[in-house]
């Protein structure tokens, strides 16, 4: 099967840039974890700092005043870049005890021990105490597993529970068992974020045609692109609200289309739509289901869909487990990230969710239902096994 040419909105374009330039993540692993190629990525930098604004949308002659403003924003760009590369500089010291204490022995006949105290923030009492009692090999064998457990635990962006984090760890060579780690996570208060309640989004008010619910809570689909789910979700900033739309495959659970947008619009549910097709293949008959708010009764929405000749599928009125998945994502969404900031403005927002969705949850979370697997790399396993 031919895969579809990838298309890129400039939302995405901005945002992608943004996670190098003022996120301060190097270049080639933001393209790696986008998966897209390095000059491409650099391109829509080179882009974005010499046209702020004007970049990406379309060509043309600058005025005097558009050349200027474009210098003084190329400006404010390379003051921002060097702010963030010194904050990326700085090194935190919050290790664990044991680790420094390590680094202190190791180093004793290069650096004063009282200055690598100092540097490292213990005490030389402490160390010499270390020093004089050798753990046993089994408490060694254990600090070693703990460290490996945080580390992994705060890449899952302290999501994963003793499940999750077993796969992760034994995937990456350090062999244990999921009852070990989950003693470990215990002993050392190390807890997953737990979710929070539904609360239901969806405005039935109006009078437009709905559609039959013909996914009718079949949640399974053999192969991608059979059937796209779709809802709202919404996020507070001190701004004021932040509305997300966002579509996912059922196969897969990817989340193929997003838009933000300050205001609950049609315009806000198309533009995701609109994404999802540009960046998969639509096959005829291709089942979409979503609520029956009125974004998606709305006229424009349809006609798309009929378009694209895509099969409308709506929950019945009021009953949010009839889209249960895009309800599961929306969950997860605020309970591992929304949930654990304060956003100031609405851009900030925009940003974190913009790099949870495309690097985190697409590319690199583990679901239970997908064998342990991310989304991207469950469906390059299927194409592989079929």
């Amino acid at each position: 099967m031919s895969r579809k040419r990838r298309q890129f909105d400039r939302a995405f374009k901005v945002e992608a840039v943004r996670l190098v330039t003022e996120e301060g993540r190097p270049l080639a692993a933001v393209a790696r974890d986008l998966d897209i190629g390095e000059n491409v990525l650099r391109r829509w930098k080179q882009q974005l700092a010499k046209d702020q604004d004007l970049a990406f949308v379309g060509t043309g002659n600058l005025s005097p005043e558009q050349a200027e403003l474009r210098r003084l924003q190329r400006e404010n760009a390379d003051l921002r870049e060097e702010r963030d590369i010194l904050k990326k500089a700085i090194s935190g010291l919050l290790r664990p005890k044991v680790v420094r204490y390590a680094f202190i022995r190791d180093h004793r006949k290069e650096y004063r021990v009282s200055k690598m105290c100092e540097v490292l923030e213990v005490s030389r009492s402490g160390f010499y105490t270390w020093l004089r009692n050798p753990e046993s090999a089994r408490s060694r064998a254990n600090q070693a597993l703990l460290r490996e457990i945080r580390i992994a635990f705060n890449r899952s962006r302290q999501t994963y529970g003793s499940r999750r984090l077993t796969v992760e760890l034994n995937e990456s060579g350090v062999s244990c068992g999921e009852n070990r780690v989950a003693r470990l996570m215990r002993l050392n208060g190390i807890r997953a974020v737990g979710k929070r309640k539904y609360r239901v989004t969806t405005n039935s008010k109006h009078n437009h045609p709905v559609s039959e619910n013909l996914l009718n809570r079949n949640f399974s689909a053999d192969y991608p692109n059979e059937v796209w789910l779709s809802d709202i979700t919404y996020v507070w900033t001190s701004e004021g609200w932040l509305y997300l739309a966002g579509v996912i495959d059922l196969h897969s659970r990817m989340l193929i289309g997003w838009s933000m947008g300050p205001r609950l619009t049609a315009a806000l549910t198309l533009e995701a739509l609109r994404q999802a097709i540009n960046r998969r293949e639509v096959k005829p008959q291709l089942m979409h289901h979503s609520d029956r708010g009125g974004q998606y009764a709305a006229t424009e929405y349809q006609k798309l869909l009929t378009k694209t000749q895509m099969i409308c599928s709506m929950s019945r009125k009021g009953d949010c487990w009839d889209n249960a998945p895009m309800e599961s994502f929306f969950a997860t969404l605020k309970t591992e990230l929304v949930n654990r900031e304060r956003f100031k403005t609405r851009q900030e927002a925009k940003a974190k969710i913009f790099e949870y969705i495309e690097v985190f949850y697409n590319r690199q979370r583990r679901h239970s239902s997908l064998e342990m697997k991310s989304p991207v790399d469950f469906e390059r396993w299927q194409t592989l096994s079929s």
